[in-house]
């Protein structure tokens, strides 16, 4: 099954790049501030990252990879995660299906970044 974790590959095609994550950890996409839905833009950057579920950082690249965690592996790293990050564990299978989703949609390689709820194919890598 595909995945997202995070990559630093196409990092600073973008003035607002940054990736403080570790390469190809888990991510998941965590809803925004109050000012990052108003700009995304703008300095807080929330609305354009992805967040590490291993680091508890953020990047601005994820990429898409063949993984052979199975959708139980993903959600258990999930709940681990947020328990450990202070979120709710209940949360674990909506990010984890949220994350398994949009991973489903591009192939292997892809490189997306995103603005709020909108996702954009950066780059690849095959």
């Amino acid at each position: 099954m595909r995945i997202l974790v995070a990559t630093g590959h196409t990092q600073g095609t973008h003035p607002g790049d940054y990736h403080f994550c570790i390469e190809r950890e888990l991510v998941w996409i965590q809803e925004p501030c109050d000012r990052d839905l108003r700009d995304p833009d703008g300095p807080c950057g929330c609305g354009r990252g992805f967040a590490g579920a291993a680091s508890h950082r953020a990047t601005t690249t994820a990429m898409v990879v063949d993984s052979e965690m199975s959708r139980d592996d993903v959600v258990l790293a999930f709940q681990t995660s947020l328990g450990d990050g202070g979120w709710p564990v209940a949360w674990a299978e909506d990010v984890a299906d949220e994350n398994l989703e949009i991973a489903a949609r591009l192939p292997a390689g892809a490189i997306i970044t995103r603005k709020l709820e909108h996702f954009f194919v950066r780059g690849a890598l095959f």
